[in-house]
């Protein structure tokens, strides 16, 4: 079975739980969203109830009140992102990372430092892929 994308409604919610240190109620990520995004609390409940059964999210009742969740994260951003990108590639490069990460340098002016950055990178995956021959790129 694929696993379900996260949403662009669902990722926002994602943002306010990977920067909390702490499992965090509906409630709370709606406070925290609130000046930032036009969205019901009936709608960041659904959202997160989808993002736990997607196993992005999961929860613990709250020992006073059981009609009280407690959300905290399963799947780092890291990984997420990783997915995502994925998916980016495979849907518009024909899963081609080459001609993605030549599409994405060629629409942005770089500066040195960012040119560094992506060589240190390169040098990196250059050693990885020594270590397994079998990745797609």
């Amino acid at each position: 079975m694929a696993k379900e994308e996260i949403t662009p409604s669902e990722w926002q919610i994602m943002e306010v739980l990977w920067e909390s240190s702490t499992p965090l109620t509906s409630a709370e990520v709606y406070k925290r969203m609130q000046r930032n995004v036009g969205m019901s609390q009936r709608m960041v409940r659904v959202l997160m109830n989808r993002l736990n059964q997607k196993d992005i999210l999961g929860y613990t009742v709250d020992e006073h009140d059981a009609r009280v969740y407690h959300y905290y994260v399963r799947k780092p951003r890291e990984e997420c992102v990783k997915e995502k990108s994925r998916r980016f590639v495979d849907s518009y490069f024909s899963g081609s990372g080459t001609n993605a990460m030549m599409a994405l340098l060629q629409s942005f002016d770089l500066t040195d430092e960012q040119i560094k950055e992506l060589e240190e990178i390169l040098e990196k995956s250059r050693g990885n892929k020594a270590e397994s021959p079998n990745k797609k790129g």
